[in-house]
């Protein structure tokens, strides 16, 4: 309520439709985004919800556009490389370095292993949740995205993405004037305490919230607790003010929701 929100559905994913031999990269995403806001008139005074490979792709995003984004939102994400104390996890690494189109396309692993271990509060990931997941990966045509966006991690110079996330990585700080808010759920095998402990490094004046018991869908573990935060955030935050209160420190900064 009070809020106009766009949904946004990369390629391949969700309800989209095919695109077979499409190029599916950070930049690739990026452009979409572009493409979709302006057909859709939205100009200025933007706000960023961004979880997962989504935050990189937003970052990138924003980076080009700063003059339109007033306030960010991220969870469970990244916006620079892989932190110099963590790994790659080597679910990961596995399906990066071997004939991994079978598994990720014919058999569906990425998203079963996902619905399996991202969510870590019992009850949550119900059947029909589930099947929610599974809907739009029914198919190996319906696969191409999730398969691509494993190949297109950036791990060294000649990736195809490697170059705008170093962008991004050397930039990150000229954000620290936004209002930013991020959700951490602590049990999350990818994006572990070694990426939540840079955030707090790169972007300190960030309002943090992080919840022990929650895995990489932290939305689906707790959604009851984190959307009231976003929307008191929002109504503390007005597009206009300029100035992030938690940044200044009028509010606690940092809360971990046990």
């Amino acid at each position: 309520a009070g809020y106009r929100v766009i949904i946004f559905d990369n390629r391949d994913c969700g309800a989209s439709s095919e695109h077979e031999g499409e190029v599916y990269t950070v930049s690739d995403m990026g452009d979409d985004c572009v493409a979709l806001l302006d057909h859709l008139g939205v100009g200025e005074n933007v706000t960023l919800i961004a979880h997962d490979w989504g935050g990189m792709i937003s970052l990138a995003w924003a980076l080009r556009n700063r003059s339109r984004v007033k306030r960010l939102v991220l969870l469970n994400t990244a916006g620079f490389f892989l932190p110099q104390s963590g790994a790659l996890p080597w679910r990961l690494k596995l399906l990066r370095h071997i004939p991994s189109e079978l598994t990720v396309r014919g058999l569906n692993a990425f998203v079963r292993g996902a619905i399996m271990g991202c969510s870590k509060r019992p009850g949550r990931m119900t059947s029909a949740v589930k099947s929610g997941y599974l809907a739009p990966y029914d198919s190996w045509s319906n696969r191409i995205a999730i398969h691509r966006f494993v190949q297109d991690i950036p791990l060294q110079p000649g990736d195809p993405s490697y170059d705008l996330v170093a962008e991004v990585d050397a930039a990150l700080g000229s954000f620290s004037d936004l209002p930013i808010q991020i959700f951490w759920g602590e049990k999350d095998f990818v994006f572990d305490r070694h990426f939540l402990a840079e955030w707090r490094r790169r972007i300190p004046g960030a309002e943090y919230h992080t919840y022990p018991d929650c895995g990489h869908y932290v939305l689906e573990d707790a959604h009851e607790e984190i959307t009231p935060l976003v929307r008191e955030f929002l109504i503390r935050n007005p597009v206009g003010d300029g100035v992030s209160r938690a940044a200044s420190g009028e509010v606690d900064a940092e809360r971990s929701h046990p």
